[in-house]
């Protein structure tokens, strides 16, 4: 590897580096503050990685693909994991001298979801996957007081292992078939070896279809997602909706296009159903919840199937890549705005997660009930937040592919999803009973800078989107 090679691995590298550095921190002598000072330090130097790599765009090796648009996201991912981890400090504040091993788990599995991002082979792709998901296990039961973190870790940890073996195996019958594993030689000789072993393909493509699907938690592979969101810690929660979810999707929609999966009529079938049951299931599910955690896990479901729409149209370069680009980025901010608030009001208290915990926020605290209120409606898709424009994008790309089916259920969709979202506006605008229990939380500067990305986003869109549109 030349010098060249090992400058557009920046963000890798740094990552790397902090994983060691916190080990050897760790040997020599414990100290929570000391440790989580080397994450943040090392979380700010892969932003800068990440922009410094752009002058060395390249691919390196036959397993990752170093472009502009791979490290922008790893950027968006590095500032989510450093979200997170402003998050955790008070989440864990009781957890000891534990905290030391959440922070090298954090890099760890961060370190994975950029490989996934700038992965170009079915090997960078799985090994990226598993190097994320096994640090997610440990995070999600992280906590030592609870039931349900060990819960959602376990059904994580086992329902994820049967997805990677699905995956897994899918990856060896398409290589049986193709006699490739790189994204662009299997797209290239899938349909020539689908003449001659039907059966390989399909069944290959359905295996890796449905590892992946769970990773995103579609409709049908979503069952875990709501009670890992409600079990896991709220840090975590965030994480797993932006992080593990981006990384996965970004690391899809490099496949579907590198491999031009698109030429193949069956595979857009099945992705048009996917996407449709995702998108009203989502929904539909989310009607029902007052846990507010379990509710952003539905929501969540519904939006991937959003993307899913944007993904089906895409050729190549033009408006559909754009879309991914700014609806991935604003779901991601979305969602961490609204994470930073809950993480803060309801803490890691199961009671405090309900809807009703939320009555009256408006009244004990002004600047998070505003946060939550603007994150809830950019996840509706109201104007003058980000998450308006990113739904526009999904409208217009559907009706120029004619994805008249889609656009359907992205409008029968978006229409449930106001009900839900505004649940949660109205309990936080009635007048508490009790002016006494007045209070204010701590932890406002983040939920607002947050929310005025959000906004900046949706009322001042251009700038971000000619942005978009270079790389």
């Amino acid at each position: 590897m030349n010098l060249s090679q090992m400058q557009a691995l920046m963000p890798l590298l740094i990552l790397s580096l902090t994983a060691v550095v916190l080990m050897i921190q760790a040997s020599i002598k414990r100290d929570q503050a000391t440790a989580w000072v080397i994450t943040a330090i090392g979380l700010v130097l892969t932003i800068w990685g990440a922009i410094y790599a752009r002058d060395f765009s390249q691919t390196v090796t036959i397993l990752l693909k170093v472009d502009s648009w791979g490290l922008f996201f790893s950027s968006l991912m590095a500032l989510a994991a450093l979200v997170t981890l402003l998050l955790s400090r008070e989440s864990f504040a009781d957890e000891g001298q534990r905290k030391e091993e959440y922070y090298l788990l954090l890099v760890l599995s961060l370190l994975g979801a950029l490989v996934l991002i700038q992965s170009s082979h079915m090997v960078s792709l799985l090994l990226g996957m598993e190097l994320m998901g096994v640090a997610l296990y440990v995070m999600i039961a992280f906590p030592e007081k609870g039931e349900l973190p060990v819960e959602a870790a376990i059904k994580y940890l086992v329902l994820s292992a049967c997805a990677s073996v699905i995956l897994l195996y899918g990856f060896a019958l398409l290589y049986a078939a193709t006699g490739e594993l790189s994204y662009a030689g299997l797209g290239a000789k899938a349909g020539a070896a689908y003449l001659q072993n039907p059966l390989l393909i399909l069944a290959g493509s359905g295996m890796v279809i449905s590892g992946i699907g769970f990773k995103l938690s579609l409709v049908p592979f979503h069952m875990w997602t709501p009670d890992v969101y409600q079990g896991a810690p709220t840090p975590v929660t965030g994480y797993l909706a932006t992080v593990s979810k981006g990384a996965v999707f970004v690391a899809l929609t490099r496949m579907y296009l590198d491999g031009q999966l698109y030429q193949y009529p069956s595979l857009i079938d099945a992705l048009v159903v996917i996407a449709i049951a995702s998108m009203l299931i989502g929904n539909l599910l989310a009607l029902q919840q007052n846990n507010i955690k379990r509710l952003l896990a539905y929501s969540s479901i519904a939006h991937l199937g959003y993307l899913i729409v944007v993904l089906i149209a895409l050729t190549g370069k033009g408006l559909a890549s754009d879309a991914v680009t700014y609806y991935l980025t604003a779901y991601v901010l979305t969602s961490l705005a609204a994470f930073a608030v809950i993480a803060r009001v309801s803490g890691e208290d199961a009671t405090q997660c309900q809807i009703s915990a939320y009555e009256g926020l408006f009244w004990r605290d002004k600047v998070q009930a505003i946060c939550l209120t603007v994150a809830l409606l950019s996840l509706a898709g109201i104007p003058l937040t980000a998450g308006f424009i990113g739904k526009f994008y999904v409208i217009t790309v559907g009706v120029q592919s004619s994805l008249w089916a889609l656009l359907a259920a992205v409008v029968v969709g978006s229409a449930i999803a106001i009900y839900y979202y505004l649940r949660i506006i109205f309990a936080m605008s009635k007048v508490p009973e009790d002016a006494a229990e007045h209070q204010a939380y701590p932890g406002r500067v983040l939920a607002l800078f947050l929310t005025l990305l959000v906004l900046v986003l949706g009322s001042w869109p251009e700038p971000f989107i000619n942005y978009a549109t270079s790389l």
